[in-house]
């Protein structure tokens, strides 16, 4: 019997109503292609999306998930990866739950994938990872707004870990244009504005070049899972490129201890 894995940041980080919620993802992708340019790109492989509540983050996924609205047809499972934060994690955790809800509905879980991720030796089941963790469940409303048929979900909490762990998952799972991957992670935390800025410009030019072993955990807290992607990236000959940065003072307009968030599209 099949158990759910309910939304545990519902109405802090986002909208719990379902017409609130649509409307403001729907607000964040219209933005993002304002002129319905940005849709026709080519289909991204990968994208690396921030995780903050909505407010402060919302508009920079915007920017990223906006590239799919037109490929969103093609697209039939999601491989989704993000930082614990609630509980210590070792290797990378699978969910005990079945399906996953969103105040948009409800998302299966990819058992025939999950069942092949189990025979690696980082991977467990480990319901208690997932069970508050936001990183993995904000990014479920933006892929049920642009993603325009039924898809399955992977979902992967990543604690301690080696990049090479976590590209060895990728690249069981990576499958043609049927197959998105979807890294979550905010950039630098509480810095003022201007070193904010400095030191996000950094580390996205090291996501850009596929440097991943200048990527560092105190600067962006998914460095691990955009490690592992950005070395299936060399080896496949794919691009990484930037698509917006900013932090909560470009979004929030407070300007003392802010976030960065960055949107990465892999092609």
């Amino acid at each position: 019997m099949g158990s759910v894995r309910q939304p545990a940041v519902a109405d802090m980080f986002y909208p719990g109503d379902p017409d609130q919620l649509r409307g403001m993802v729907r607000g964040y992708l219209q933005a993002s292609d304002a002129d319905g340019t940005v849709s026709d790109e080519d289909a991204p492989k990968g994208l690396i999306v921030p995780h903050a509540g909505y407010v402060y983050s919302g508009p920079v996924a915007g920017t990223a998930y906006a590239r799919l609205y037109s490929h969103g047809e093609r697209i039939r499972r999601v491989v989704l990866l993000g930082p614990a934060h609630r509980v210590p994690v070792r290797g990378l955790a699978l969910p005990e739950a079945t399906e996953f809800a969103s105040p948009l509905g409800m998302i299966a879980v990819d058992r025939e994938a999950t069942a092949e991720l189990l025979a690696l030796p980082q991977v467990r089941v480990d319901g208690v990872a997932h069970g508050l963790e936001h990183s993995l469940e904000v990014q479920l409303p933006f892929l049920q707004e642009v993603l325009s048929g039924e898809f399955s979900l992977v979902p992967l909490v990543v604690g301690e870990a080696a990049p090479e762990e976590v590209a060895e998952v990728l690249e069981l799972l990576w499958g043609g244009e049927e197959t998105l991957i979807v890294i979550s992670s905010d950039l630098s935390h509480y810095h003022d504005y201007e070193v904010a800025r400095r030191v996000d410009r950094e580390t996205s030019r090291s996501i850009e070049e596929l440097e991943s072993d200048k990527l560092r955990l105190d600067r962006a807290c998914g460095c691990i899972p955009i490690q592992g992607l950005l070395l299936v990236a060399r080896r496949r000959g794919l691009r990484v490129m930037n698509v917006d940065l900013r932090n909560s003072g470009d979004t929030s307009r407070t300007r003392d201890k802010v976030v960065g968030y960055g949107s990465y599209v892999v092609v």
